[in-house]
């Protein structure tokens, strides 16, 4: 084995096939897109070079904007619950149920595997309010409240979006974070007890500076994904009422494949890179930073 790994040409022998398949799946897509940023028109009409015109489009474009900050609110506020709440559901997964959990991990999980589409069929059906109301509303009227048009506007179609997306998705922050909490040496957790160290103070002090790596890398995983949120809104709402819960992914989606836009698209596309690139270099210097101090 070590003379392999001394070799270069068996090491590039190796690495060829891998690298080749790479970058013909990610690479090449990748600069075609950037290249296409510079240019006007689709397939089945050409594609005629404008410059930077795209580029000063995007920065003039008011439902980019609008996009944007829809796009930013969701992700913030998502990513905030997924990190948050899976947390808590590793605390308790690790230290109150312990072994008795896996039954709990496995019903929290279970909306992970379920369709996308039949989830937000689901919440449509939940939160219907013609021709007859759903169940949420259903149980409003019974407290004695006035039924609401859950998607019938912007505000609560964002509320019901959110619901829908941390319901979905909070099992898998849950499991991953739960196996970060595993790698803690329990000598370390009793230890601290046996020194004094009660509830709240062996987890300031013990468990929350030891998770932090894997809090770090949620926060990475689910922000890169709630930034490029697209299934879930898509069939949910269409980006609807008008432009309301439209997030950047299917504006691209409609100025590419059905405006037939493929320059502006792509460069709507380079924005949703940059903004990924961003945050997760800004996640990576809080981190070095935090582990420097």
């Amino acid at each position: 084995m070590k003379s392999v790994l001394g070799d270069r040409k068996a090491i590039m022998l190796l690495l060829t096939p891998a690298l080749l398949v790479y970058t013909l799946i990610i690479l090449a897509p990748v600069v075609w897109s950037f290249g296409l940023t510079f240019f006007t028109g689709s397939i089945l009409t050409g594609f005629e070079f404008n410059g930077v015109e795209n580029f000063e489009r995007l920065f003039s474009d008011p439902y980019v904007a609008d996009a944007f900050w829809f796009t930013i609110k969701y992700a913030l506020i998502v990513t905030l619950f997924q990190v948050v709440v899976g947390y808590g559901l590793a605390l308790l997964y690790q230290f109150v149920l312990r072994k008795s959990s896996v039954l709990v991990r496995t019903l929290v999980f279970f909306p992970v595997v379920l369709p996308t589409v039949a989830i937000s069929l689901l919440y449509q059906k939940l939160f219907q309010s013609a021709p007859s109301d759903g169940l949420v509303n259903e149980l409003l009227v019974n407290v004695g409240i006035a039924p609401v048009d859950w998607l019938g506007a912007g505000g609560t179609a964002f509320i019901v979006i959110i619901i829908m997306d941390v319901w979905r998705s909070v099992g898998f922050y849950g499991v991953l974070i739960f196996s970060g909490l595993l790698d803690i040496p329990d000598d370390i957790i009793e230890s601290a007890r046996i020194d004094g160290a009660k509830t709240f103070k062996l987890f300031r002090h013990i468990i929350l500076p030891m998770s932090l790596p894997i809090l770090f890398a949620s926060f990475i995983f689910s922000i890169n994904g709630t930034i490029k949120v697209f299934d879930s809104v898509f069939a949910l709402t269409g980006g609807g009422p008008g432009n309301q819960t439209t997030p950047l992914t299917i504006y691209m989606y409609r100025t590419a494949f059905q405006f037939s836009d493929f320059g502006y698209g792509s460069t709507i596309a380079l924005l949703l890179t940059v903004m990924c690139l961003i945050v997760t270099l800004l996640i990576f210097r809080s981190s070095r930073r935090d582990n420097t101090v």
